[in-house]
């Protein structure tokens, strides 16, 4: 239905619309709709560069938190996406080598915030884009793929961005949601760095002969995290640190040679495994961003931050991003104010900077710490993790974080610390260029 629903051509696009968003992955089809709920009066229109359907193709699963869910409730796509989504009931973290032949379990995490409410739910990704399509169609907002963004201008008055083909729509704000590498935000003169980890992440899903029972396992060796997160049936996916040389060797390698190297990091403890896709390597790195913002355009999802998936968090990091965006801009429009402005757009900046720069300097020094072999860090580390284990309230205090539902209060000083810390970390690239 989505599909059919989605308008393909740009010719089908309005010249002229309230919000024009750049990216229609799950970033941009939320914010879309997320202010098209909120503000049926807003015109909205997403462009994808993506060919039509390639959107169906994804075969990746993600981890999506609850503070999201909820967010995805709101939205009225959860009852479609739920049949497809696994709770992750408990979790829990070893620290060992590859070759180790028993490896001790150091932290284990039970999966509710509240009662009946896990954690997080491991979703397919193209379940979540799908939903958000038909939502979106249903909204009456325009979506085109295949259209990529060409040009961008702001001036004076509202913006106006150019597609490939020639076309050029006008808007009172754009948001750039087109990912790590958003030409958008370049066409902007945003300043941003980025930091290579030299890792990649082996991504696969794997059917195993006994049921996972809801059980999310990460393994900390010495080339990086090895997590095994559970799927509907007995089906399970699979986050896979390696060297990015390495990475390259294993998915090009025999099948069998894979499903062997595989086996030695997945164990037997679910009998035997088959993978039941075609491997795939992501590099990883860490990217910020100077400003969230400029004149008639707001960054979202990866296209403000990216972030080492140690933790989980890269996509529900874009979700927060959705409803900050989506908040500040319904607010300003109730109050007659200017969508576009920039000293609104501020707001939705001083909102999100804080949390994205500590959550990339924690995903930062998380993976530094895990991924080597070190004998003392390893036996502090370890130190530390049984401690938490033994910590009934610290290891709730996590869980809560890692659900997207603490409470944490926002104020100036954070921001400027935030800014501090975005310029320090942006200061080698300054200096390069």
């Amino acid at each position: 239905m989505a599909k059919a629903a989605n308008k393909e051509q740009t010719g089908d696009l309005p010249a002229r619309v309230d919000v024009f968003i750049a990216g229609g992955a799950y970033v941009g089809l939320a914010t879309a709709v997320a202010i098209k709920s909120a503000r049926p009066g807003l015109s909205v229109a997403v462009v994808d560069a993506a060919p039509p359907g390639i959107w169906q193709k994804d075969v990746r699963a993600s981890a999506i938190i609850a503070a999201a869910i909820r967010m995805l409730k709101r939205l009225g796509v959860w009852d479609e996406i739920a049949p497809q989504a696994e709770p992750i009931l408990d979790m829990i973290v070893t620290d060992s080598r590859t070759n180790d032949p028993v490896r001790p379990v150091f932290l284990t995490f039970e999966g509710e915030v509240e009662p009946g409410e896990p954690f997080a739910h491991m979703i397919p990704n193209v379940a979540i884009n799908a939903a958000l399509r038909r939502r979106a169609a249903e909204l009456g907002i325009s979506v085109a793929d295949g259209a990529a963004v060409t040009g961008f201008s702001a001036a004076d008055g509202p913006a106006r961005v150019t597609l490939a083909d020639g076309s050029e729509i006008v808007a009172r704000l754009v948001v750039a949601a087109d990912g790590v590498k958003s030409k958008l935000r370049d066409m902007a003169g945003i300043k941003h760095v980025r930091f290579e980890y030299e890792q990649s992440g082996i991504v696969c899903t794997v059917e195993h002969e006994r049921p996972h029972n809801g059980r999310a396992e990460e393994h900390f060796l010495p080339a990086g995290p090895f997590a095994i997160l559970p799927l509907k049936g007995n089906r399970s996916s699979i986050v896979w640190n390696e060297g990015r040389a390495e990475a390259e060797r294993l998915i090009n390698a025999d099948p069998l040679v894979f499903e062997a190297e595989l086996e030695r990091r997945f164990g037997l403890k679910l009998g035997d495994i088959s993978v039941v896709d075609k491997p795939r390597a992501f590099p990883f790195g860490l990217t910020l961003v100077r400003d969230y913002v400029a004149p008639r355009l707001a960054l979202a999802g990866d296209a403000a931050h990216g972030i080492h998936p140690i933790s989980g968090q890269g996509l529900n990091l874009g979700f927060k991003d959705v409803a900050a965006l989506a908040e500040t801009i319904v607010e300003a429009d109730r109050l007659g104010e200017d969508i576009g402005a920039l000293d609104v757009l501020r707001r939705y900046e001083r909102w999100r900077r804080f949390d994205t720069v500590r959550m990339g300097v924690t995903t930062d020094v998380l993976n530094r710490m895990f991924s080597n072999d070190f004998a003392p860090l390893r036996a502090l580390r370890d130190i530390g993790l049984g401690l938490v284990d033994r910590l009934n309230p610290l290891k709730k205090y996590f869980i809560r974080e890692a659900s997207g539902l603490s409470a944490r209060r926002r104020n100036c000083c954070a921001a400027k610390r935030s800014r501090v810390l975005t310029l320090i970390l942006l200061l080698p690239a300054t200096i390069r260029a």
